[in-house]
């Protein structure tokens, strides 16, 4: 039985979620972000053990097929930004309709209608997150962060970074108080 799981955005949340399943004694096949399979069916109090489990973590079970739609996109986002290697001309349309095999308008839709932004600024509010991340790590210069997230420019990063945040990613670094938000969160 597959169980879809919202807000899964790492390998630490999928330990997390073998741990629910653990410790309610239901043994699993296999677990990725944003899904779980189980060797079998779960009756409904299973079901429900499994649901409060993963609340209490963080984490929240999508019944539907729209919310399970959403998540996908959003776990394919946030993996595509961590692997810094998003080319200059990259296309989120192309990028989510071939790996889902719908047609974007309908991707975009869909996520709109469940998320609290539309798909494209979601997108961009991931890559200033990992922007701020690769800042306070300092082991690229903003150049290559640039290069790393697709940017055509470091003005066209810079410009972006402060539109969302208020702050030039130098001033940015510079501050005690760095304003970061967990990726389930945005």
């Amino acid at each position: 039985m597959k169980i879809f799981i919202k807000n899964m955005v790492c390998n630490r949340c999928i330990s997390a979620v073998e741990q629910v399943f653990n410790l309610s004694g239901i043994s699993l096949k296999s677990v990725k972000l944003g899904e779980a399979e189980t060797d079998a069916d779960l009756s409904n109090h299973q079901l429900m053990l499994i649901e409060k489990g993963l609340y209490d973590a963080g984490f929240e079970r999508l019944k539907d097929a729209a919310h399970q739609l959403t998540e996908k996109i959003r776990t394919l986002v946030i993996l595509k930004i961590s692997e810094l290697d998003i080319e200059e001309g990259f296309v989120l349309s192309e990028f989510l309709s071939t790996a889902l095999h719908k047609e974007y308008s309908s991707l975009s839709k869909t996520f709109s209608q469940h998320e609290s932004t539309t798909l494209e600024q979601f997108f961009i509010l991931q890559k200033i997150e990992k922007v701020k991340e690769l800042l306070l790590y300092n082991e690229f210069t903003l150049t290559e962060i640039a290069g790393k997230l697709g940017y055509k420019s470091v003005q066209h990063l810079s410009a972006q970074f402060r539109n969302i945040t208020g702050f030039t990613p130098t001033e940015f670094r510079k501050l005690k108080n760095h304003h970061r938000k967990p990726l389930d969160e945005i």
